[in-house]
């Protein structure tokens, strides 16, 4: 049986204050309980709550999940695009996380809130580094070092050389540049919904990626000062994600059940019977952020959920089974996912999550995610004085469910971050 999900919490004013100190974080316990390696209890999931403006911005979007995977057929086929193998707009039944089983429980909406074109940002810092002189009343002081920063960290500045490659890079890797898909006339008011909760996300991630980089720099001498923080604060591949999960009947509670899978040992729960609305598996991004959900009933109505089973399960550092998780509607969660595990050497770590159905018939469950990565080019190095092992070692493998892909089958040293995405995509979809 599961055990009760204890979510570690911190107001958001802490988290403010607590990044206003460049040397160690006020918050180094709760970082540690959440995330780190050294507690084998961690769940990977931290909760950051009574932030100002969520609640309201979490009713305007929220409803609109339901609206836009009610659309009719044709409505939804404009904004589908498999050219780019489904990573924007809309999607469903694309995605396989447990065996070859395609995924039909729920109906996803991708885009990035951060920038409609990555390619063309991309592409205006290239111009405005080959430009020799800027003109002063274009951009402000504040711009300018913003610009500069961002250039300092952008590594396809020395890897791409002209504009003609990265549009070639584009073209041959869609998934990961393919520009934003809108539902302009079936469903206008999304984009300005999607956009503001994503930047409130993207925003307070960014604060809680500086207080982990002062806990791992605190634990790791070789660790490059504000590696987390500048992925988030410079990196504009920000991928945004509506999901809306579909009443089932109530008789089945195992609608992506496959007990096709690797041989990782046995457990005496079956992790299948927690994975009814999403299979069990990790982020591969560096930090995620999660919306509470809503719950609708048959006809539309907002409605508490009446299964308190359902919702999401985490699997914890040493392979206990945890949750339901249950949030606050004031708070936004945020997870590890693989990328920080291996820019932290291990230190902080992803955990395997899954979502349980409701076992109540008629009942849908809405939520959104935004999952904040670097770039094509940006390295997956380990930091030094930390080894392949430290990141993953094989004792934690053997508390993965059978059918979540370990990360060094997909991950190897020297692979920059577009190189394991396409690894990653390639296993799932």
């Amino acid at each position: 049986m599961p055990r009760k999900a204890d979510i570690v919490k911190i107001a958001y004013s802490d988290l403010v204050t607590a990044c206003s100190n460049d040397h160690q974080s006020s918050i180094d316990d709760l970082i540690e309980r959440a995330f780190g390696n050294a507690n084998s209890s961690s769940l990977g999931i931290i909760a950051i709550i009574d932030i100002p403006s969520l609640p309201s911005l979490r009713s305007k979007l929220l409803p609109l999940a339901p609206k836009l995977a009610a659309l009719p057929p044709q409505q939804l086929e404009e904004i589908t695009a498999p050219q780019s193998q489904y990573q924007v707009g809309w999607s469903h039944g694309r995605e396989k996380l447990e065996g070859d089983k395609p995924d039909f429980s729920k109906g996803s909406y991708y885009a990035n809130p951060l920038t409609d074109d990555l390619v063309e940002t991309m592409l205006e810092r290239r111009r405005y580094k080959s430009t020799s002189q800027h003109d002063g009343d274009k951009i402000s002081v504040h711009d300018k070092q913003q610009m500069e920063e961002v250039l300092k960290w952008d590594e396809s500045l020395n890897q791409i050389k002209s504009e003609e490659e990265l549009r070639q890079l584009a073209n041959a890797n869609p998934a990961f540049f393919a520009p934003n898909v809108w539902p302009t006339k079936s469903l206008p008011e999304l984009e300005n919904a999607l956009k503001e909760m994503g930047q409130l996300i993207h925003q307070v991630g960014v604060h809680l990626a500086k207080c982990c980089d002062l806990y791992v720099a605190t634990r790791c001498p070789g660790y490059n000062p504000n590696t987390l923080e500048n992925i988030l604060l410079h990196s504009k591949c920000c991928k945004a994600r509506l999901l809306h999960y579909f009443a089932t009947d109530g008789t089945s509670d195992s609608s992506n059940t496959d007990n096709e899978g690797d041989d990782k040992g046995d457990s005496s729960t079956d992790d299948t019977e927690f994975s009814s609305w999403c299979g069990w598996h990790n982020d591969h991004g560096s930090l995620t952020g999660l919306v509470p959900a809503i719950y609708h009933d048959e006809n539309g109505n907002i409605v508490q959920c009446p299964d308190e089973n359902a919702g999401l399960y985490i699997k914890s550092r040493n392979g206990d089974l945890v949750g339901p998780v249950k949030l606050p509607e004031n708070a936004l969660a945020f997870q590890v996912g693989e990328t920080m595990q291996v820019h932290t050497g291990g230190l902080l770590h992803a955990t395997p999550h899954a979502v349980r159905g409701c076992k109540t018939g008629g009942i849908s469950r809405s939520t959104f995610a935004v999952f904040m990565e670097p770039e094509y080019h940006s390295s997956m190095n380990l930091p030094a004085g930390r080894s392949v092992s430290d990141t993953q070692c094989e004792e934690a493998e053997k508390s993965l469910p059978k059918t979540v892909r370990t990360l060094r089958s997909r991950w190897k040293v020297g692979m920059n971050f577009g190189e394991f995405s396409d690894a990653t995509f390639a296993a799932f979809h």
